[in-house]
């Protein structure tokens, strides 16, 4: 299972009703954030959910609405005695801009591990997961993320029981191992079906639309995408900026055919997403403009 919380839904600066852009996913005793906009700590609090067990921060961009929140995360989770490393993951000049925001928290009990970005697209792999980074359209380098938790084949009975294997080897042979039995060496792929659909989230914000979304979101179970404008008239204003509109990011969830769209990134002028939300449903109707703290557990689908 898979929890995912879009924290903040805000862009460029927050507002009482709305935190700035952040979104959280929890994965078998994993978390990982991606972005950190000012009010992130205080809409994680609002969940219930701890900034300690963070693992991984995914970084879209440098620009302050996605990481204006982090000196303040960090100096949380090192007041809760936090030890294990951090893996931070983000475009290139990562470790140059987290150390400089880190003048207001230079000591913390943890060392910060930098994996920087330096290309088009690039996969980072976990154990029972993976994360794609993409490369958007924006008017400063920005990526876009995709998330999939990984799912072995079914375990094959009777291929166990054919090749004689004793069941006390077939939970280890389940779990990826290689086993070794008087001389001989049995491996996974002998013993398991085909791999199964995962779990699979798209997030990418501040971009226009372009091919690469559509394709790391194919058949995304949930695809988070920037909707800076509901106003039909503000699409000059989006090209400009290098922004996408609702209805652009609800034509980008048709083509890749995900599963749902949450809208997200709202420019403050956009007081109630929600009453464009119609126009938006002609294109694709399992659409949602998100509000801060939206939350989903996805789960596998068992195929027949």
């Amino acid at each position: 299972m898979l929890d995912v919380c879009l924290l903040g839904t805000g862009g460029m600066m927050p507002l009482p009703y709305r935190y700035l852009t952040s979104m959280m996913a929890r994965y078998n005793g994993k978390s990982i954030l991606i972005d950190c906009g000012e009010g992130t700590q205080i809409a994680m609090k609002k969940k219930g959910w701890s900034p300690k067990p963070i693992d991984i921060m995914c970084f879209t961009h440098y620009h302050a609405d996605h990481i204006s929140g982090l000196p303040g995360m960090l100096l949380t989770m090192g007041n809760a005695e936090r030890t294990e490393p951090l893996l931070m993951i983000g475009p290139k000049g990562l470790k140059r801009v987290v150390s400089a925001l880190r003048v207001v928290a230079p000591e913390l009990p943890f060392e910060i591990e930098f994996r920087e970005i330096d290309g088009e697209e690039e996969t980072f792999e976990f154990d029972g997961f993976r994360i794609h980074a993409f490369k958007v359209h924006h008017n400063i380098t920005c990526y876009g993320y995709t998330m999939e938790v990984l799912r072995a084949g079914k375990f094959q009975v009777e291929k166990a029981k054919a090749l004689g294997l004793d069941v006390r080897y077939w939970n280890p042979l389940q779990k990826g191992e290689t086993v070794c039995v008087d001389g001989e060496t049995y491996t996974p792929d002998m013993v398991m079906g085909e791999t199964r659909r995962g779990i699979k989230v798209t997030y990418c914000t501040d971009t226009r639309p372009t091919p690469v979304i559509t394709k790391w979101a194919e058949e995304s179970d949930l695809a988070i995408l920037e909707g800076m404008y509901g106003e039909p008239d503000k699409l000059k204003k989006a090209k400009e900026y290098k922004h996408m509109t609702f209805y652009e990011a609800a034509q980008i969830a048709k083509d890749a055919k995900v599963a749902r769209l949450w809208l997200t990134h709202y420019s403050p002028s956009l007081t109630k997403p929600e009453y464009y939300m119609g126009d938006v449903r002609a294109i694709y109707p399992d659409a949602v403009a998100a509000k801060d703290g939206q939350s989903i557990e996805l789960d596998f689908v068992d195929e027949a």
